[in-house]
């Protein structure tokens, strides 16, 4: 039997401690570009970028190569689309437009196996080998929320009572649309907002 490979970002945000990651249209050869970085993560762009079921597999093995945990955009908060990204074996996932508490649990659902959620029963790569797999993935799955809309903002406290959930990240972008700041990230109106929710 093989151990299970550790999600070294999550154990650094557990420290407190700052996580690098780059984000953008990575390929498996970009990711084994960036290894000799140092970097904690990469972040793979399923939201806004072309990346398959397939491409998924083979950019979470590169990382496992340099020790970076993968993590996944998708782009819909369903279960079932977070299950099986985890499946391809990303160590991580993010969710666009979480704006209330019900949610952010629904992240959690399709995220973690049960007694914290109902993710559904297939391991996928990272459980090869790995004794008792269903019992340890679930410390390992780092779980990125992104609070990117004025009705995030509002709900923010309710959704932050939410366990399970590693990162409450805030996208200037999008809340800039919603509050009628449409491509104005850094308008001061924004900052302002964002620095009120942190």
């Amino acid at each position: 039997m093989v151990e299970l490979r550790q999600n070294m970002a999550k154990r650094k945000l557990e420290q407190g401690k700052v996580v690098t990651s780059v984000a953008g249209e990575n390929t498996p050869d970009i990711i084994d570009f960036l290894g000799p970085f140092g970097l904690d993560s990469i972040w793979i762009e399923c939201e806004h970028g072309s990346v398959g079921w397939s491409q998924i597999a083979d950019m979470t093995r590169a990382c496992d190569l340099w020790d970076m945990a993968s993590v996944v955009r998708v782009n819909t908060n369903e279960p079932w689309l977070i299950g099986r990204t985890l499946d391809r074996g990303a160590n991580g996932i993010v969710v666009p437009h979480v704006n209330t508490k019900e949610d952010a649990l629904k992240v959690v659902e399709g995220a973690k196996f049960g007694p914290l959620g109902h993710r559904g029963m297939y391991s996928g790569r990272r459980s090869f080998g790995v004794s008792e797999y269903y019992s340890k993935i679930n410390s390992e799955i780092l779980i990125v929320v992104l609070i990117e809309e004025v009705e995030a903002i509002e709900n923010l406290q309710e959704i932050l009572t939410v366990d399970e959930i590693d990162v409450f990240f805030l996208a200037p972008g999008d809340l800039a649309q919603t509050m009628g700041l449409t491509g104005q990230p850094n308008h001061p109106e924004v900052s302002k907002v964002i620095d009120k929710a942190i």
